[in-house]
């Protein structure tokens, strides 16, 4: 089964893109709750090139490892990329007042779809915050 997330972000694509692709900014956006948080990250953005994110709880009590490798880039427009069995396909949508970024990803069979759903566009409703206040920030 295949779950879809998306969210408008307020920003220019060039914006998007690099707070997507640069492992600080993953880093600060990359939890879907406040009692969570991403402790390191690596990406290698090409065809074959790996990323990886350590998510943990902030009191120590659990953790674990988001990995994979990149199968297609499309700069500005789309990543897609494996994680163990599973897919993952991100799309930039341009749009007149900003970007629409929208995840399709293979569900697993350990947690109900409507809990990763929830979780992923926890995730990416940060990334949105993230990078309004980047934006309003730097400008």
């Amino acid at each position: 089964m295949k779950i879809t997330v998306e969210a408008k972000v307020a920003a220019p694509i060039e914006t998007v893109w690099r707070a997507w692709i640069t492992p600080a900014a993953i880093m600060q956006w990359n939890a879907a709750s406040d009692d969570w948080h991403t402790t390191s990250a690596s990406v290698d953005l090409q065809v074959g090139g790996a990323f990886s994110s350590r998510m943990e709880a902030k009191d120590g009590s659990m953790g674990f490892d988001f990995a994979g490798t990149y199968t297609k880039i499309v700069e500005h427009e789309l990543i897609e990329c494996q994680f163990g069995d599973r897919s993952l396909q991100v799309e930039f949508i341009t749009t007149t007042d900003g970007v629409l970024v929208r995840e399709t990803f293979d569900a697993e069979n350990v947690f109900p779809a409507e809990q990763q759903r929830a979780g992923w566009q926890a995730i990416l409703n940060r990334f949105a915050s993230y990078v309004a206040a980047e934006l309003a920030h730097n400008n």
